[in-house]
């Protein structure tokens, strides 16, 4: 039953309901009651979707992955994905060190000059020229 895999996955039904709509998992068998009917392979998958998820992968690029077992999907097009997805991840980790040494900042000293911005502010806003072309607008 769906709410049975829904609960094995750690997911609302409506995720696996979209899961399912968006072709992103496999068709599924009925029961002679009309109830769908999962094992342990899909909760494994809906598992997979949602962690992805979670990461930033997007469903496309989860798809792809999914697709390699099947060898649906060109070796070239997954490792192009791949690499993209490592930068990406790179200049994730790049932006959650800075973020996390604003905070270190605050926690040991949690009272700043008035005049100055805050550290979180400054890492995730990022630096900015001190005077920007008056011709350009944000």
């Amino acid at each position: 039953m769906i709410s049975e895999l829904a609960a094995q996955a750690g997911v609302k039904v409506s995720t696996i309901r979209f899961y399912e709509r968006a072709g992103l998992l496999p068709a599924v068998k009925r029961a002679a009651n009309g109830y769908r009917e999962y094992d342990l392979d899909d909760a494994r998958h809906v598992r997979f979707l949602r962690r992805g998820q979670e990461l930033g992968f997007a469903l496309t690029e989860l798809s792809a992955f999914a697709a390699l077992t099947g060898g649906a999907v060109p070796a070239s097009i997954v490792t192009e994905q791949a690499l993209s997805k490592v930068d990406d991840i790179d200049r994730r980790i790049a932006d959650l060190q800075r973020t996390r040494a604003a905070l270190l900042v605050i926690a040991e000293r949690p009272v700043i000059d008035a005049d100055a911005a805050c550290p979180v502010v400054e890492a995730l806003g990022g630096s900015l020229p001190a005077a920007l072309p008056s011709t350009r607008s944000l």
